[in-house]
């Protein structure tokens, strides 16, 4: 439950407790009816729903999730499995400029959807560990936290299979995302997906790279809207006046990327470019 709707839980218990001393009350001299005070309804507890807290979000279905990318992957003819390509980058998301947090817990994210299937059940609860510390530094309630617990003693106690493990975390990053919103501010989200686009485009293009299909770059890459939502949030008003080195990679990063975007269809040069931008962050982190 979230700190605003235990204050007003906190607030109404001492409301109704008031002038409970013991003591036996006068009786009132308005008729009973009259002198009732109106007590308020409580608040229902936040539940994480999935379809509200996609709502919360500006643009949310704009930035296609890991797993969407690798169903793409596999509807333009690549056989390539991006689980299989995940470096074997130690990625810590506790860093001082909360921008870089968001977006390292994004790459962490994309890591642990992209591997879920795979991965080993030590190296599964050490990401998820990272991804709830990043989102506890961003200002997550309660509620995330706790369902990375749960998810990672589930796995632990080999009380679930990896096709359900992976349709939840798929589903469930699609909820913890926005769920931020609410608690960090409008800039969190687009900086955790970009983590997280950025981990799948760079893997993506290596697909391409790899079978040689370079004519699926255009229905893979070619995104100039995700690029702009991006770079509407890395270059916000009040954003950190000195950004250090992984975000003004990022910025870099990105207005190259609108630079392709633009073209009106993507060479090998392109999809080559686009793998070594992309990567030209990821490295930093």
């Amino acid at each position: 439950m979230s700190s605003r709707w235990i204050s007003l839980a906190l607030t109404l218990t001492l409301a109704l407790s008031a002038g409970c001393d013991g003591s036996t009350p006068e009786e009132p001299e308005a008729p009973a009816e009259e002198a009732k005070p109106e007590t308020p309804e409580p608040k229902p507890e936040i539940k994480l729903d999935p379809t509200a807290l996609k709502a919360a979000a500006e643009n949310i279905t704009l930035v296609p999730s890991p797993a969407e990318m690798q169903r793409a992957l596999e509807k333009a003819g690549l056989t390539s499995r991006l689980a299989t390509m995940v470096g074997e980058r130690d990625i810590k998301v506790d860093a001082e400029n909360l921008d870089q947090v968001a977006v390292r817990t994004g790459v962490v994210l994309a890591e642990v959807v992209l591997t879920v299937k795979e991965i080993p059940k030590e190296k599964f609860a050490a990401r998820m560990n990272e991804l709830k510390t990043g989102f506890e530094k961003l200002g997550a309630g309660s509620d995330i936290p706790a369902t990375i617990d749960d998810i990672v003693g589930r796995v632990n106690n080999d009380a679930i299979n990896r096709d359900d493990l992976l349709k939840e975390v798929d589903e469930l990053s699609g909820v913890m995302v926005p769920e931020l919103e609410t608690e960090a501010g409008d800039w969190v989200v687009p900086l955790i997906q970009a983590g997280s686009w950025l981990e799948g485009s760079h893997l993506v293009s290596a697909a391409i790279q790899n079978e040689e299909k370079f004519g699926a770059a255009d229905q893979l890459l070619q995104q100039p809207q995700v690029v702009d939502y991006f770079l509407k949030y890395v270059q916000r008003e009040g954003g950190a006046k000195a950004p250090d080195e992984v975000v003004k990679q990022l910025e870099t990063t990105l207005v190259k990327l609108k630079e392709l975007a633009s073209k009106e269809t993507l060479t090998a040069d392109d999809v080559k470019e686009i793998n070594r931008a992309t990567g030209a962050v990821l490295e930093l982190l």
